[in-house]
């Protein structure tokens, strides 16, 4: 048998009051959250598409696909919200028109090499790599531990822009040359592509220094613009074809110990995102300069011996006086140049003490082991 339930008007009315009151409780809940709090919400819900520009051309090994990496990893690790678009050198702007186009908020990032802006910011090699300057693992000490990434920072605030270390090629190899260097009078009138610092270092030893995009280089050296041209390492010299056009292959990469690619993004465009989103792109690019560094070390040597063995490239060794002369015109140049502009001055004190105190315990940790084996 079934009961009759009689709700009385009195339960009825307490019952739409508790309902309004647990509505109302909701309503305060979201109305106390400050402008921020509600800020931060929006950007959570929020997604970005942004565009980044390089230095090198789309898909080359390493350099190339670094960037592309980046945006792979940026994608996932956002869910999404963040998707990150990358054009090659030329696509959108010349190889070297980066800078400027993420200064100006063109685009919202690139990825390149600081020792091209050095017309711009005459420091700015040190964050890439300098003449007979610091490995990668002693640039990652500097640079995250050493006060090199302030100091990089504070050098490209002026022009709107955050750069990030994003990738590491290894020591690299001096270069591709259509003629024998036995002394140091072989260098004079050598038309070299040779970027940053180091091309200062040639011209005071007699050379010639050009800087040309990397995807120039192969017709260059072809149609004899340039005698001579250093890019990378084996690794990427091998997928350019430079053993096509060039005998002779030296090493070591003096001019190149250790140079540190850069993530820039445009300032404005990274503090428009949310904290999470600036924590995945810083998390993300030290995860790249990694990365690169990794790569290199495990495709270089093999790359190497395809070009001795199958392509008959004459590997060769640049003479000690040769290297004890360029030594010495780049010390000449540092301090010629710290002389003219302080802050150059500033950064070359900071890096050239860290080094000396890395070179210190590598002598009796890395330099020691080498010699023991």
């Amino acid at each position: 048998m079934t009961k009759n339930v009689y709700w009385s008007p009195l339960i009825i009315i307490l019952l739409l009051l508790a309902l309004v009151a647990a509505i109302s409780q909701l309503v305060i809940k979201k109305s106390d959250q400050t402008p921020q709090q509600q800020a931060t919400t929006a950007s959570h819900q929020k997604h970005y598409e942004w565009r980044m520009v390089t230095t090198w051309p789309k898909g080359l090994p390493g350099l190339g696909l670094a960037a592309e990496n980046f945006a792979r990893i940026v994608e996932q690790s956002s869910a999404g919200r963040l998707k990150v678009k990358v054009y090659g050198a030329g696509d959108l702007v010349p190889a070297l028109g980066v800078f400027d186009a993420v200064s100006s908020g063109s685009v919202e990032m690139g990825h390149g090499a600081g020792y091209y802006w050095k017309g711009k910011i005459p420091a700015s090699p040190f964050f890439t790599s300098v003449p007979f300057g610091m490995n990668a693992q002693e640039m990652n000490g500097w640079l995250f531990y050493g006060g090199g990434l302030e100091l990089y920072r504070e050098a490209y605030a002026p022009f709107n822009l955050m750069p990030f270390p994003a990738g590491n090629t290894g020591v690299q190899m001096a270069g591709w040359f259509n003629k024998e260097i036995n002394n140091i009078s072989d260098i004079k009138g050598t038309k070299m592509r040779i970027p940053g610092l180091a091309g200062e270092v040639w011209n005071r030893a007699g050379g010639v220094a050009v800087n040309i995009p990397g995807g120039e280089l192969y017709t260059a050296l072809q149609t004899g613009v340039i005698d001579a041209t250093e890019w990378v390492g084996p690794y990427n010299d091998l997928a350019l074809g430079f053993h096509q056009v060039a005998k002779y292959y030296y090493y070591p990469g003096w001019h190149e110990p250790g140079p540190t690619l850069e993530l820039l993004v445009n300032k404005e465009a990274f503090e428009s995102l949310p904290a999470d989103l600036q924590s995945i792109v810083e998390t993300t690019a030290r995860a790249i300069n990694q990365d690169m560094l990794d790569e290199y070390t495990a495709r270089n040597n093999a790359a190497l011996k395809t070009l001795i063995n199958e392509h008959g490239v004459q590997l060769k060794q640049l003479p000690k006086e040769v290297l004890a002369e360029l030594r010495k015109h780049a010390d000449e140049m540092y301090g010629e140049f710290a002389e003219k502009d302080p802050f150059f001055a500033k950064v070359y004190k900071n890096y050239r003490e860290f080094a000396d105190q890395a070179a210190q315990y590598h002598d009796i940790s890395e330099q020691a082991y080498y010699q023991a084996n």
